[in-house]
Order: C-alpha cells, then sequence, then structure tokens
C-alpha cells in the first residue's frame, strides 16, 4: 500500500445496512458546513465525558455505542447541557468488523468530512471469546476494531483532522506473538489482564506509526493515558475484590472526567493542533523511548493488521 492510498476511499460502500441510529438524525443527504466528531465508547464513563465537552464546543457530536438504546439517555443529557442539539447516536460492535464497516460507511454516506476520531472505547474480557472474525474479543474491541475505524474514516479527514487513540502505560507490560496476539490474545494461555496490555501496546505502536504516515497531511495522531479512573472497565467480577474496591479504591482515583481530561486537551486545544505522534498522560508528553517510538515489530503488527482487515477497506 503506497502512503498517499492510506486516506483515499479505495472501495464501494458495503451494501449492509447502517448502524442503528438513536435520535435525530438526517440521512440521505450530504451533511456539510458543520464540525464533526466522532467518539466511540461514548455511552458511559470517559467516553460520555469526552462527548460532552465536544458537544460544548459545537461540534455534530456522534456516539458511537455498543449499546445504543442504553445510550439515549446520555444523549438526552449531553444536550440539555450543552444546548447542543447535534448529537447522536449510533450503534457499533468492534468486536465485528462487518458492524465497524458499515458504520464507517453510513458516515460516509452522510458527511463530508471528519475533523476529530476519539477511539475510545475499551474492554477486558473475563474469558477467552473469539469474535466473528475469529479474533480474540479483547484484541478485536481495543485493537483491529479501532485500526479498522480509523483507516475507514481517514477518506473523510484532512488538514487539521485530530485523532486521539486511548492508550495505556500497561503497554510496557505488553507483548506481541503473532499469530496468537490475534487468535488468543496471547502466546500462553487465557490472562486477562495480560491480554489488555498486549492490546495496549499494539494501539500505542499503531499511534506512532500511523502518525508518522500522516504528518504530511497535516492529520495528527496522539495516544492519551488516562491514569486510573474509575469506569467499569475496573470491576474484576470477583465479589469480594470488588466491594472493597468500590468501597476503598474508587473513591481515591480519578473521576471518568478527570480521566478523559488529557484526550479532550488533544482534541481541542489549540496549542495541540500540531502536535503528533506523542504518547500523553496528565496533559503531559511522556518519553516512552526509541524502543516504542522505532518499535522492532511496528511495521509487522502494522502488516499483519492489514491483512487481517483488508477485505473490509
Amino acid at each position: 500500500m503506497k502512503l498517499n492510498e492510506l486516506n483515499e476511499s479505495k472501495t464501494a460502500p458495503s451494501k449492509s445496512p447502517q448502524g442503528e441510529t438513536c435520535g435525530n438524525s438526517p440521512s440521505g443527504e450530504q451533511e456539510g458546513g458543520r464540525r464533526v466528531a466522532i467518539i466511540t465508547g461514548a455511552g458511559t464513563g470517559m467516553g460520555f465525558e469526552e462527548a460532552k465537552a465536544l458537544a460544548g464546543k459545537g461540534f455534530h457530536t456522534i456516539m458511537a455505542c455498543h449499546h445504543p438504546e442504553a445510550a439515549e439517555a446520555k444523549r438526552q443529557e449531553i444536550i440539555r447541557e450543552t444546548g447542543n442539539e447535534n448529537v447522536e447516536v449510533i450503534g457499533i460492535e468492534l468486536a465485528d468488523l462487518s458492524s465497524v464497516r458499515r458504520f464507517a460507511d453510513g458516515i460516509k454516506s452522510r458527511f463530508q468530512h471528519l475533523d476529530l476520531l476519539m477511539n475510545n472505547a475499551g474492554t477486558i474480557q473475563t474469558g477467552f471469546h473469539l469474535t466473528p472474525d475469529n479474533i480474540e474479543h479483547t484484541v478485536s474491541v481495543n485493537y483491529v476494531g479501532p485500526y479498522l475505524l480509523t483507516r475507514l474514516l481517514l477518506p473523510l479527514m484532512g488538514e487539521g483532522s485530530r485523532i486521539v487513540n486511548m492508550a495505556s502505560l500497561t503497554y510496557w507490560m505488553g507483548r506481541l506473538d503473532f499469530p496468537e496476539f490475534f487468535t488468543r490474545g496471547r502466546k500462553k494461555g487465557f490472562h486477562r489482564i495480560h491480554i489488555y496490555c498486549n492490546t495496549k501496546l499494539a494501539i500505542t505502536l499503531f499511534t506512532f506509526h500511523l502518525a508518522n504516515l500522516l504528518k504530511d497531511k497535516g492529520i495528527t495522531v496522539n495516544a492519551a493515558d488516562p491514569w486510573m479512573v474509575s469506569t467499569n472497565i475496573i470491576h474484576m467480577h470477583i465479589p469480594i475484590i470488588d466491594f472493597f474496591g468500590d468501597h476503598f479504591f474508587r473513591p481515591v482515583i480519578r473521576t471518568p472526567r478527570q480521566g478523559a481530561d488529557t484526550a479532550i486537551r488533544l482534541l481541542l486545544d489549540e496549542d495541540k493542533a500540531g502536535q503528533t505522534g506523542t504518547f500523553n498522560r496528565s496533559n503531559r508528553i511522556l518519553d516512552v523511548g526509541d524502543k516504542y517510538y522505532h518499535h522492532k515489530q511496528m511495521q509487522e503488527l502494522w502488516d499483519k493488521t492489514e491483512d487481517i482487515v483488508r477485505k473490509f477497506l
């Protein structure tokens, strides 16, 4: 693949129906002249805070959610608090690449451009599950799904567009063993924390590689680490541990709004407009070192992911 093909549409839109939509959402004709932002996992936690912040700045805000019906109340809350009625919920399943393709096709049929893409959604599965694409579930939701979504939406992005990927400092515990990373999450037996760390390494390497590929197009790509945040993802699903966590751990860690702050600033702040290829926490760039900026598996990861998603591009 040539670099100049990265954000050029190569295939006709899928004939599959668009993802389920909640709320007012014009369809059929192109919607131009407005700033547009997409946030995955926007129905709860940090994604909701990010969506509210972007709506508050006047963006046509698309909440891309796994459970669109459940997110409708959050959409209404954002409209009430921001006064921006251009907020909608569209269903997407990042553990099903066909769903990702349908979502992207729906967006491209309606909008002429995309200003902001926040790949926020994430999961930690408690057991081993394969997706319809034969990808380990956490790997699909945390990495392959966002990778494909970003690749499909790049034709809408141009000078000044921003992409932010939700990362984690746990990347340093990650390990990429191929092909097991995609099919099992890791080479050894199932371990949800290790697989989660592997996905965060993958999304971090994707951030750096894509930023380098797009640097001459004026599209910025950065990673945001929220640190320890009180969201549903930290539930261990072990009653006694969750009881003590809820009563003694959650009260002292960051709220979803605090956790989302770094990502929100990367999306909105003027002084971040030209910043790209960085890893950020607490609104500061962290130097992750040459080992990760030029990781020995970066190109291999990209190539193998391209092989998996190629039929959806």
